[in-house]
């Protein structure tokens, strides 16, 4: 099916965004995987070739345009390239949104040139080891002191953990108030107090530094604190949406390139006496999961244009979450299963997508949990 979401520009930003890791990512992405983490100076290549800030207002050094369809050209060019280790992503569709929209002046003036630029790498900082998809159950407290706040507790998956440079810690300030006793502060590296635990050891992303993150009574200036005080959780809800059809653009993206490996494949894989792919259950199965991806396309890509005539609701985002990362985890079980053997060896790229797929149906609020947003709007 011929997709109308893209136009030219969006066409020629994807071939920049392909000669961008073609030269600074691909070469070096296994060295990183090792590594458990990517070189810094990829940030500032990217600041330098316009991947980071795309929807920053140009005073700031951002690209001025709010079209939420660049920031998926980008998320799909990393995923097909399985370039799991680039958080730009997280960067530019998570964290971007609470400090253009969010922030005051001063705040915008003093991070988001670096944001722009790639000497500032974000974070957002939401679970805790007894706290991941149940945002109100979280025990990170910020306590009001001489005119700052001081910060106390941990949090654990962190994606660009080790790397940032600030992070947006979600904090109970009134802890008797429930959901509205929560705030947002931006905590900076090498405030008094805060400490990096282990870049994390995971089953997928292996190239993605992922850490747990301790708050000692961590002094944050009250010049510090993102949005309104006690209306964090508020402010949560209204950006998780875009946080979750991001990782449902990448979960498609990703569908997509695992049916294209695997019919390549099969195609030229024998078996018999004949091409795998001539067999009917290879024939059936692909048919099927192409299908299913092409109906998760074009329900992304509405989602997309809903984003940016900013109708959006927090069911289609649900919605878009569970469904396209469900449907990764069958394809990527599927089309390695239709490799057989080779499927389960490293060097060909369908188990690396198995591997990095199992995530998806967990961050950015479990599948459950989407399912609990869906039934509730319908009154159950």
């Amino acid at each position: 099916m011929q997709q109308q979401l893209y136009t030219d520009d969006h066409e020629a930003f994807r071939a920049t965004v392909q000669a961008f890791l073609a030269k600074h990512v691909i070469p070096y992405h296994k060295e990183w995987e090792r590594a458990g983490i990517v070189d810094r100076t990829l940030w500032t290549e990217a600041g330098r070739a316009g991947l980071l800030g795309m929807d920053v207002p140009e005073e700031y050094g951002g690209g001025g345009v709010r079209d939420f369809r660049f920031n998926a050209v980008l998320s799909e060019e990393i995923t097909r390239h399985s370039a799991t280790g680039v958080g730009f992503g997280l960067h530019n569709s998570v964290v971007a949104p609470y400090l253009i929209q969010l922030a005051t002046d001063e705040q915008k003036q003093r991070w988001l040139p670096g944001f722009c630029a790639g000497t500032i790498i974000t974070a957002i900082a939401m679970s805790e080891p007894a706290a991941g998809s149940d945002l109100q159950g979280i025990a990170t407290r910020a306590e009001a002191d001489a005119g700052d706040w001081l910060l106390s507790g941990q949090k654990t998956f962190i994606t660009n953990g080790i790397n940032a440079d600030l992070v947006i810690v979600v904090a109970k300030t009134d802890p008797a108030a429930g959901a509205r006793g929560i705030s947002l502060f931006a905590v900076e590296r090498g405030m008094p107090g805060f400490d990096r635990g282990r870049n994390l050891d995971k089953v997928g992303l292996k190239a993605q530094d992922t850490a747990e993150l301790f708050f000692d009574r961590v002094r944050v200036p009250a010049a510090n604190l993102i949005g309104e005080l006690n209306r964090g959780f508020v402010h949560l809800m209204e950006n998780l949406p875009q946080e979750r059809l991001s990782i449902a653009v990448g979960a498609v993206a990703a569908c997509e390139r695992m049916i294209e490996l695997t019919v390549e494949y099969v195609t030229g894989r024998s078996a018999f006496g004949r091409s795998i792919g001539s067999f009917q259950h290879s024939r059936f199965t692909l048919a099927e999961l192409a299908t299913k991806t092409t109906i998760a396309r074009t329900f992304v890509n509405h989602c997309i244009e809903e984003l940016n005539a900013g109708r959006l609701t927090a069911i289609d985002a649900a919605m878009a979450k569970w469904w396209t990362t469900d449907l990764e985890a069958a394809v990527a079980d599927a089309c390695l299963q239709l490799h057989g053997g080779y499927g389960y060896m490293s060097e060909y790229p369908i188990s690396q997508f198995w591997l990095d797929s199992r995530v998806q149906r967990i961050y950015g609020g479990t599948n459950e949990i989407m399912k609990e947003i869906i039934g509730r709007d319908l009154g159950l």
